[in-house]
C-alpha cells in the first residue's frame, strides 16, 4: 500500500470560506434529523402514554442491546410531503444489535397519523425488507399501523412496491430461512393484519393487539387473549410493550447459531489526516471541482491506497484500501469519464469482483465525455462496458454521493437503479438527469431557435430571468433531501459520519455468502 499524500493548506480563504459554508450544512442536517426523532404531535404522544404505551422509538431503544449502534434507513422519508406530519413516513427503520444479533427492526409509529401508511411508508417498510433479504438479517416488526386514507390508496394498494409488496419480501425470506418475527400493540384490521400473521412467531399485548381480517368491527373478537388461546394466531401474550421486547429479545435469543464474519478483518487504523477536514476541501460552490484525492485520503485506513492504473485514465481514481479495517475496492471521480476511466473502471471492477473484494463508488461526476472526439473513440461502447460489470458485479457495492451525480454519469457510478447495497449522499450531495447550469442553457437554447423561427429576439436580460427559474427547479430537485424525503437514498449524513456506517455496513455484509459474478455480453 501507499501512504497518499496531502497538499492540503488549511489555511486559505477558500479553505475557511468552504469550512463556513459545511458548517450551515451540517446544522441544517442536525435540525432535520432532530425533527425526525421528535415523533407526532404531542396530543397524539400523550394518548398513547396514558394508555400506558410506549412511543415508537422507545420500542426500539428497549428492544435494542443497551448502548449498541442503530443504523437507521430512510430515517427522512417523506419530509415536507405530507402536511403536519414529522420527517420519517410514521414508521421507524433500521439495523440494531438484538440479544446480540444484527437484525432489521420495522416500527410502526402511532404517534403520526394514528400510523396510517402512505405512499412514502410503503415505499420505506419494503426498503428495509429488500435490504434485511440481501443481508439475511432477522426482521423484527413492531406493528401498529392504521388503514391509509382513502386518498393515498394509488400510492399503497396496486403495485409493486407498494403494501403488496411488504407480504412478498416476508415470504421470500421465510422461504430463504431468514426469521420473521412481530409484536403487535395495536389494532390492525383486513391487509394490516396479514403483515404480522405472516410472521414465524408473533407477540401480541393484552388489551392493546388485535387482528381480524374482516373489517374494524371484527376486531373485537380478535383481541390478544382470545389470539393467543383459541385461534393461534399469535403465540405469546405480553402483559406490556416492556414485556413485549422482553418476549422478542428471547425469540432472537433462540434463533440459532450467529452467522460467521468470512472476511479477514485488520484491526482499524484512522486516516493521517482529520476527516473533519472534508469540511474546507469540498467546494462551497458546486461550479468549481473539488479535489477528491484530498477526500479519499481522508477515509481510508492509514490514509493508504494501492492505486489502480494511476497514470491511465486519472479522471477516475481506483485502488484497494480498508476502511475500518474493511477491504474495499474504490472507485472516486475526479472529473469526467473518458474512455480511458470508462476501461479502467471496468478492469477494476473485475478484479474486486474475481478477489470478492466490496465496491465503493464515490460519485462527483457530470457524465461522459461528449463531443466528436469522444464519440469517434468509442466512449459510448467503452461506458457500456463499464456498466455491464457494474451491474453484474455481485460483490457488496456501496454508493455514496459526495458531490453532483448528474445523467449517465449517476448511473455508471452505481446508482439506485443498480441496486448498490446501501446509496448514501452527503449534505452537499446533487443527483439529477442533468446539472441545473446546463439544463438551464439547453432549454434557454431550445428558446433561442424559437425566436429565429419566429423572428423575434430576447435581451439578455430576458434570457437570464427564463433560466434563473429553471436552475431553481433542477436544483430543488437534485438536492440530497429531495432524494431523502423520496426514498431514493437510504441515508443523508455527515463526512465524519462515512467511516462508521460504511463499517457497519461492511460487517452487515460480510456476513452474507458469496454470490459468483457472471458478465452480459460487453461491447468490443
Amino acid at each position: 500500500m501507499s501512504v497518499m499524500k496531502s497538499s492540503l493548506s488549511a489555511g486559505t480563504p477558500e479553505f475557511q470560506a468552504n469550512q463556513a459554508a459545511y458548517a450551515a450544512r451540517i446544522a441544517d442536517l442536525h435540525a432535520r434529523r432532530a425533527a425526525a426523532l421528535a415523533a407526532g404531535p404531542l396530543p397524539a404522544q400523550e394518548k398513547l402514554r396514558q394508555a400506558k404505551q410506549l412511543l415508537a422509538r422507545e420500542r426500539v431503544a428497549a428492544l435494542l442491546d443497551a448502548g449498541s449502534p442503530f443504523l437507521e434507513l430512510c430515517q427522512l422519508g417523506g419530509e415536507g410531503l405530507y402536511p403536519g406530519q414529522p420527517p420519517g413516513a410514521a414508521i421507524v427503520t433500521g439495523v440494531g444489535v438484538v440479544a446480540g444479533r444484527p437484525c432489521m427492526v420495522i416500527a410502526n409509529d402511532a404517534s403520526v397519523d394514528g400510523g396510517s401508511y402512505n405512499a412514502i411508508t410503503c415505499k420505506k417498510h419494503v426498503r428495509a425488507l429488500r435490504f434485511a433479504w440481501q443481508h439475511r438479517l432477522p426482521c423484527i416488526m413492531l406493528a401498529q399501523p392504521a388503514p391509509p386514507a382513502e386518498k393515498e390508496e394509488p400510492g399503497v394498494f396496486p403495485d409493486d412496491g407498494q403494501f403488496g409488496s411488504i407480504y412478498y419480501y416476508q415470504l421470500r425470506m421465510s422461504r430463504d430461512g431468514v426469521p420473521q418475527i412481530a409484536s403487535v400493540h395495536g389494532p390492525a384490521a383486513d391487509i394490516l393484519a396479514f403483515a404480522p400473521a405472516l410472521c414465524d412467531q408473533v407477540v401480541m399485548v393484552r388489551k392493546q393487539g388485535a387482528l381480524a381480517f374482516g373489517p374494524e368491527p371484527a376486531l373485537a373478537a380478535g383481541d390478544a387473549e382470545r389470539q393467543t388461546t383459541l385461534s393461534g394466531t399469535a403465540d405469546n401474550l405480553a402483559e406490556n410493550d416492556n414485556h413485549a421486547m422482553a418476549m422478542l429479545r428471547d425469540i432472537v435469543a433462540n434463533l440459532g447459531d450467529l452467522p460467521r464474519q468470512r472476511r479477514d478483518v485488520a484491526p482499524p487504523r484512522a486516516p493521517l489526516h482529520d476527516p473533519r477536514e472534508i469540511y474546507g476541501i469540498v467546494s462551497a460552490d458546486p461550479r468549481i471541482p473539488t479535489d477528491n484525492r484530498e477526500i479519499v485520503l481522508r477515509l481510508i485506513d492509514g490514509s493508504e491506497l494501492h492505486e489502480f492504473k494511476p497514470g491511465y485514465g486519472d479522471t477516475l481514481i481506483t485502488g484497494f484500501a480498508r476502511i475500518m479495517g474493511f477491504e474495499i475496492g474504490i472507485l472516486c471521480n475526479n472529473g469526467v469519464l473518458f474512455s480511458e476511466s470508462a476501461m479502467k473502471a471496468t478492469q477494476f471492477i473485475e478484479l474486486c469482483c474475481q478477489r470478492g473484494i466490496p465496491l465503493l463508488f464515490m460519485a462527483d461526476i457530470n457524465g461522459f465525455m461528449v463531443g466528436r472526439e469522444a464519440e469517434e473513440a468509442g466512449i459510448a461502447k467503452h461506458g457500456a462496458k463499464m456498466i455491464t460489470a457494474m451491474t453484474s458485479a455481485n460483490v457488496p457495492k456501496y454508493t455514496l454521493i459526495i458531490g453532483g451525480s448528474y445523467g449517465a454519469g449517476y448511473l455508471a457510478m452505481c446508482g439506485r437503479p443498480f441496486k448498490p447495497n446501501a446509496l448514501l449522499m452527503w449534505p452537499n450531495g446533487r443527483a439529477a438527469i442533468m446539472g441545473p447550469e446546463q439544463a438551464a442553457t439547453t432549454l434557454a437554447m431550445v428558446k433561442d431557435d424559437q425566436h429565429k423561427r419566429d423572428g423575434t429576439s430576447w435581451t439578455d436580460e430576458e434570457r437570464e430571468a427564463y433560466k434563473a427559474p429553471v436552475r431553481k427547479t433542477f436544483e430543488d430537485f437534485a438536492n440530497a433531501y429531495n432524494f431523502a424525503r423520496h426514498t431514493w437514498c437510504d441515508m443523508v449524513i455527515d463526512p465524519v459520519e462515512t467511516r462508521p456506517v460504511l463499517g457497519m455496513l461492511l460487517d452487515l455484509a460480510g456476513c452474507v455468502p458469496e454470490v459468483p459474478t457472471r458478465y452480459g455480453v460487453y461491447r468490443m
